[in-house]
């Protein structure tokens, strides 16, 4: 007999998940060129860092760093930070303004992006239901344009790039089973979202990311929304909370790249472009790592038990996300444009029907 210990449904997956890094082709950087030679003198050097702690960071990031870093054959060269390593992450877009960081990974509400639609990074509730809808809006609802636009104000900061990141759920160490139950519950989560919850009694708390494991061990949380399925597991916060709310508020998070604009540009175009398909990359690796895990950690994963609030309750909390929407359009001319590239990229997919809504 085999004194072997048998791995959890949940360990089986998050293997199979871990297995498409090696498989993908972000993280097989020597298709993109050859073996990298020793960095010559006068190789550029950047740093960057990530919202996320290292164990996310290994899929969200990581992969695109190495392959870049590979692929530049000594040109260039890139240290990736995780969360809070350099400076806190309220701080990331300030450090990389003034030139102590060349580049962030994170959403604009996350790192106090001071730009008109930074409420927009992150979570905004119900803006989307799927990861393809964020790509969908920047390239064809105009979303790309009004971010290039929003930046174009801003000293010494260049944006590169968006992307869909998980949905947002809660999960927490007591139930949630309605509206109710969320009263008083402390959950770490992005600021926009938490905003948009705490009229429900939730109680948005921040705190480092590497400290989240913590305050959920010794009470100073009951809980994250933060995240979805897969990254729950992976980053073991499902060891933590005994419950998930299959509710989600939104399908998928904006994330973007930025870089400090002088640092930019002493980047000579073809290691632009390289960084920018590395980027592209990353953003598919991402998305398919994200949505192969999701399903099937909720129907399989065995750490939280599934609850949800009821369809009527919930649709009170759809109806008051449409105030919120308005609240938000009436910031400004750019918000307004925002949440108008949202309504009417939500009306063509209901009215597209299946399967797209």
């Amino acid at each position: 007999m085999s004194d072997l210990i048998k791995p959890t449904p949940s360990e089986k997956i998050l293997s199979s998940r871990r297995r498409f890094l090696k498989g993908a082709g972000v993280g097989a950087a020597a298709t993109l060129a050859a073996p990298a030679v020793i960095a010559q003198t006068g190789a550029i050097k950047w740093r960057l860092q990530t919202y996320s702690g290292a164990p996310l960071g290994a899929h969200v990031i990581k992969p695109q760093i190495d392959a870049f870093n590979e692929a530049a054959n000594g040109e260039m060269e890139i240290e990736l930070y995780y969360a809070d390593q350099l400076v806190p992450t309220g701080e990331l877009f300030r450090a990389m303004q003034n030139g102590t960081i060349d580049a962030v990974q994170s959403d604009e509400a996350t790192m106090a992006s001071p730009v008109d639609i930074s409420v927009f990074g992150g979570y905004f509730p119900f803006a989307t239901r799927y990861s393809l809808d964020v790509p969908a809006l920047f390239n064809y609802y105009g979303l790309k344009e009004i971010w290039e636009d929003a930046y174009s104000e801003v000293d010494n900061v260049t944006w590169l790039s968006a992307g869909a990141w998980d949905p947002l759920h809660i999960f927490t160490k007591d139930p949630i089973r309605s509206l109710a139950d969320m009263k008083g519950k402390r959950v770490f989560g992005v600021p926009t979202a938490g905003r948009f919850l705490s009229q429900y009694g939730l109680i948005p708390v921040t705190v480092p990311w590497d400290d989240v494991e913590v305050a959920l061990q010794t009470g100073e949380l009951d809980g994250v929304a933060w995240c979805g399925f897969t990254e729950a597991y992976e980053v073991g916060w499902a060891d933590l909370c005994n419950y998930a709310l299959t509710n989600s508020v939104t399908g998928a998070w904006f994330g973007s790249y930025f870089a400090n604009t002088e640092s930019w540009n002493k980047v000579p175009p073809h290691l632009q472009e390289l960084f920018k398909i590395t980027i592209d990359q990353s953003h598919y690796y991402r998305a398919v790592w994200y949505w192969g895990g999701e399903a099937k950690l909720r129907v399989e994963g065995e750490k939280m038990e599934l609850t949800s609030i009821p369809p009527e309750e919930w649709s009170t909390v759809v109806k008051d996300a449409e105030t919120f929407w308005d609240e938000i359009a009436a910031q400004g001319e750019r918000p307004a444009k925002v949440v108008e590239a949202f309504k009417k990229y939500a009306a063509t997919m209901e009215k597209a029907g299946y399967p797209y809504r």
